[in-house]
């Protein structure tokens, strides 16, 4: 009877699945608090796990690939009116509105000493522009989607956003009830870190695409630089939705937004990053992953940090079960001690963690 109670209480230790309980909760924890340590907050385990299937990877351009601090670089008049009165018009609108090449004309004007009129019944309109209603009178400050729908374009309009788009600028326009007044050039600058960070998703198998309100030139331009993929212009919130679900199809995708025009295509997609410096609380709320400081090298971090915790969690799994099988086998044959029994649990969750 001794014999027979001492191997019962050997393969009872033996079977205690302490290790392999341990194993994966301790990886990902550890995972996640690799990943803070870098400035990448992962709102899930699950997350970590999932980022070193991502296929496909989206992203917005203003704030994200490029710098989001796009300076006004011309200015001119498209109708018979007064230079003042339309900066002042287009200030005044362009103040209220938080998108950064609203922002751009807005201290541009401040600059130069524009003084801004009050606004009445404000809107926002994703992916188009802002309008309201100053003295009484109707105004629209927005891109070239917005003018066509207002159906103020001409030919000659045409030629000069074309030309204006092509040196990869982003043109936003001031119109009234019956024409366009003004029209205001805006660029910005890319992140080297972004060249650098798209140049890695590479090398580690993801595809990339940019997806951004500014038009299909600019953002041609602009994904040229980068090296990016693919690139969609005039995309609306729910045009970018419909993208991240097409690349869908393909296999887990992810997205890079840090704008209210991101967030429906941040929640569709696998794992959703929020650019945290830049972004909206919107963006980050809606998300996955925040990116402390918009730094987009840190995507291609998460995905080898993501690989490397999977790779250790499959270690731990396979040295938790292994060492199990050993010692049990040893036991059956008459060669296991408690001893052994002990190493068998508490030494392999030691080796685990």
């Amino acid at each position: 009877w001794h014999d027979w109670i001492y191997k019962a209480l050997v393969l009872l230790v033996i079977a205690c699945p302490c290790a392999l309980v341990i194993s994966t909760p301790v990886t990902i924890v550890s995972g996640l608090a690799a990943a803070a340590r870098r400035g990448i907050l992962i709102k899930g385990g699950v997350y970590l796990e999932e980022g070193r299937k991502l296929v496909w990877l989206a992203l917005d351009k203003t704030g994200t690939v490029t710098h989001g601090k796009p300076v006004q670089t011309e200015f001119e008049l498209r109708a018979e009116v007064d230079t003042a009165l339309c900066r002042r018009l287009a200030a005044s609108l362009a103040g209220r509105s938080d998108h950064p090449v609203s922002q751009a004309v807005a201290q541009a004007a401040d600059r130069d000493g524009v003084t801004r009129e009050s606004v009445e019944a404000f809107e926002a309109l994703p992916g188009r522009g802002v309008r309201g209603v100053i003295g009484g009178k109707a105004y629209s400050l927005g891109n070239h989607r917005l003018v066509h729908e207002l159906g103020r374009c001409s030919p000659e309009l045409e030629v000069r956003l074309d030309t204006l788009e092509r040196q990869g600028k982003t043109v936003v326009m001031l119109v009234d009830d019956r024409q366009v007044l003004a029209l205001f050039a805006v660029a910005d600058t890319v992140k080297d870190s972004s060249r650098a960070a798209i140049a890695e998703l590479h090398q580690l198998g993801v595809k990339t695409v940019m997806l951004t309100g500014d038009n299909p030139h600019t953002a041609q331009a602009i994904a040229g630089q980068v090296g990016i993929d693919q690139s969609r212009g005039n995309q609306l919130p729910e045009d970018k939705l419909k993208a991240v679900e097409a690349f869908a199809t393909e296999g887990p995708v992810g997205m890079v937004g840090d704008g209210i025009n991101d967030a429906p295509a941040l929640a569709r997609a696998d794992i959703g990053f929020a650019m945290g410096a830049m972004g909206t609380d919107t963006a980050i709320e809606t998300a996955d992953v925040a990116l402390m400081d918009d730094d987009l090298r840190k995507i291609p971090a998460f995905i080898r940090l993501s690989r490397t915790t999977h790779a250790v969690l499959v270690q731990n799994i396979v040295l938790a079960l292994g060492i199990k099988a050993v010692f049990l086998v040893l036991t059956l044959m008459g060669l296991g001690s408690m001893w052994m029994a002990v190493f068998a649990d508490v030494g392999a969750s030691l080796l685990v963690v």
